[in-house]
């Protein structure tokens, strides 16, 4: 984790461990012309600004899990083992391979300096960390899906400057047991701050809806958005576009995803039938983007749609299918670094590895997706605002590093199922130490309402 302020030191080099046994190892939517708010100033088109590549910050060591874990537990972190122990067979194949393999990999990764500079020099208006040492090894990383429509993305309509499709607020636990993606909607009415254009110049502080910070300034202006918005630090992001994720799809052989009605959507390229489907990359593009032609063309459920297809992502991404086999693994790393652009300090393999060293005996019902509790905007019903107190709520615990609950889609819930907490005691504000329970799903969960 980066330190809240000065210079952090250089990580030290982690080469992946050897297996001990190498035997035993066996968005924007389908409308692409929307219609944009009136209010905002018209910014001008931004990339991340180039500079110098900052320093990178130590990671930290992970806590170490609570021995006496139950058999399904002890079996899935035998399989990630085995699927680390393959990364490591690869990267020690001997020789002029292995060199090439590693540095194959950790050129891929793109460097976001410049989105480190700006928030270096915003340092004093960012939320401060937690000071609670319990706390000091849990991470929030910003997860951006960039619509730029430049280069290979071209063929999903014109260009016209870069919003984020789809953002993600991802806290990690201290312990590295429990997991938390709160999705932001893309509509949502909110302040964003004054932000630094590519050009040196900044925007004026505005209220507009939440994907035009990263129009207004990249990845830096939604950092700043988010951490207003929550009270909680951002330690790292890594931004993905369209392209790049088709990449990792494919990479995993298509992930599987359920139907509620068919779908025929020529501008997102689907044409399926209601029912179980395994979608190849082009194919998962299109669900995870399309809008008006499912459900009732809302981004609340269009976000609901995302979590369902990330929730069965990390499932496949976990199977013995993808780690345990060098076929799979490594077109799934090579797509995967080379989709990501990063800050500095996730911005190596080794920084990657180690995170997600850290993150493999994390079990897949502790994986939890939901989103920000949101409602209808006053002023215009085609956006939406956050709820209070419930996102208080929830940011709260985030910050504080508690769990969070969620209740499947198959159980009832208050308010309008677009995020918004369900009765608890701790959502009317007593007994503090509960976990604040809302609308969402978790990881474990098979699709088409099976388990």
């Amino acid at each position: 984790m980066s330190s809240s302020s000065g210079t952090p030191e250089q990580p030290e080099h982690r080469e992946p461990p050897a297996a001990a046994d190498p035997d035993s190892a066996a968005e924007s939517e389908s409308d692409i012309s929307e219609a944009e708010h009136p209010e905002p100033e018209q910014p001008e088109a931004t990339q991340p600004e180039a500079g110098p590549e900052q320093p990178k910050p130590e990671h930290p060591e992970p806590a170490q899990p609570e021995a006496g874990a139950a058999k399904p537990r002890r079996r899935r972190r035998r399989l990630l083992a085995a699927g680390a122990g393959t990364l490591a067979l690869l990267l020690a194949a001997g020789g002029g391979t292995a060199w090439w393999a590693y540095h194959r990999l950790d050129g891929n990764i793109h460097t976001d300096a410049a989105t480190g500079r700006i928030l270096q020099q915003e340092e004093s208006a960012r939320p401060q960390r937690n000071p609670d040492p319990k706390t000091y090894n849990a991470e929030n990383i910003l997860l951006i899906g960039s619509d730029d429509r430049s280069g290979s993305n071209a063929q999903y309509g014109p260009a016209g400057g870069q919003r984020s499709d789809t953002t993600i607020l991802l806290h990690l636990s201290a312990d590295r047991q429990r997991a938390v993606a709160v999705s932001i909607p893309r509509d949502a009415m909110v302040q964003v701050p004054a932000c630094e254009r590519a050009d040196g110049s900044h925007t004026r502080p505005q209220l507009v809806q939440f994907n035009w910070a990263f129009e207004f300034g990249g990845a830096a202006c939604t950092i700043r958005t988010v951490e207003d918005l929550t009270g909680i630090r951002v330690d790292h992001h890594l931004i993905v576009d369209f392209s790049g994720f088709k990449k990792m799809v494919d990479a995993v052989g298509g992930v599987d995803v359920c139907l509620d009605q068919d779908v025929h959507d020529k501008d997102a390229r689907l044409d399926l039938t209601a029912g179980p489907h395994r979608l190849s990359g082009e194919q998962a593009l299109g669900f995870v983007r399309v809008r008006e032609t499912l459900g009732d063309g809302s981004d609340t459920e269009r976000i609901g749609r995302q979590q369902e297809f990330l929730g069965s992502l990390v499932k496949k991404v976990q199977s013995d299918g993808v780690l345990l086999n060098p076929a799979k693994l490594w077109p799934l790393l090579d797509s995967a670094t080379s989709a990501i652009t990063a800050d500095p300090g996730l911005s190596s393999l080794s920084d990657l590895y180690g995170l997600a060293e850290s993150l493999r005996s994390m079990p897949t019902e502790n994986v939890a997706f939901l989103t920000a509790p949101r409602e209808p905007y006053p002023a215009d019903h085609n956006r939406d605002q956050l709820v209070q107190p419930q996102a208080g709520l929830l940011f709260k615990a985030l910050e504080e590093d508690r769990p969070v609950q969620v209740l499947s889609d198959s159980v009832t819930t208050a308010g309008d199922g677009g995020g918004t907490a369900s009765p608890s005691p701790f959502a009317t504000g007593s007994a503090s130490d509960e976990a604040p329970i809302f609308h969402g799903r978790t990881a474990d969960q098979e699709i088409c309402g099976k388990r």
